[in-house]
């Protein structure tokens, strides 16, 4: 039996955890009624995704000051340890894992925001993952201000969220490069729109998704 990686990409304010959280559901509900072949469905996060990620994710969205190296050397630390704990075993049981964020936003803000390597930060992935990709990626995109009108409504801005505007701005343009290279993983999804019809599109995707992979794995 093999799992899927389902993986909820974006910028700030664009609705991941929200769709996650009925996607999960939603999963949950048709592995039930239509015996899907998976054990369950999965929410996680990064950074944040095991007891050590979570003491990283602390330091890296409520810490002060830190240098761009060391940001991305600490997700890099984060995702490795993910995996190791938390992604491959379940994986292997034969679960769909939803994961808000993974290896893309490493790419988008580490890389486009804050101007690091590219190529040293896809070579820093593929340690952290030991190649392992997402099945399926969806790209909440939504516009840079609304994304973070969102944010501020929701109180106390993280250190991530108090970068400046043009630092968004890279972040999202870096999003819409990764679903230019690769259209066959990233889909991009409207996340100016309700949660209701971002959910039903999430849906509609992923129901063909889920016939396609029964195939491939009979």
């Amino acid at each position: 039996m093999k799992g899927r990686l389902i993986v909820f990409e974006g910028g700030e304010g664009a609705g991941k955890t929200t769709q996650i959280q009925y996607t999960c559901e939603w999963l949950r509900r048709q592995i039930a009624e239509h015996r899907l072949p998976y054990t369950s469905a999965i929410a996680t996060r990064e950074p944040g995704g095991t007891p050590l990620g979570l003491s990283l994710r602390q330091l890296l969205l409520e810490g002060e000051s830190i240098a761009s190296t060391t940001e991305l050397l600490l997700y890099a630390a984060d995702r490795a340890q993910h995996i190791e704990e938390f992604i491959q075993p379940y994986l292997s049981q034969g679960a769909i894992i939803l994961c808000d964020r993974f290896t893309d936003s490493t790419m988008a803000y580490q890389g486009y925001g804050r101007g690091l390597s590219l190529t040293l930060i896809e070579q820093l992935n593929a340690i952290a993952t030991g190649g392992l990709q997402s099945d399926l990626t969806f790209w909440l995109d939504v516009e840079v201000k609304t994304g973070l009108a969102r944010t501020y409504r929701r109180g106390k801005a993280d250190r991530m969220e108090q970068a400046d505007f043009a630092f968004h701005q890279r972040v999202q343009q870096g999003f819409a490069t990764l679903a230019q290279q690769f259209p066959e993983r990233i889909v991009r999804l409207d996340a100016g729109a309700s949660e209701t019809a971002v959910q039903a599109e999430i849906q509609r995707l992923l129901s063909d998704r889920l016939q396609q992979w029964s195939h491939l794995d009979v």
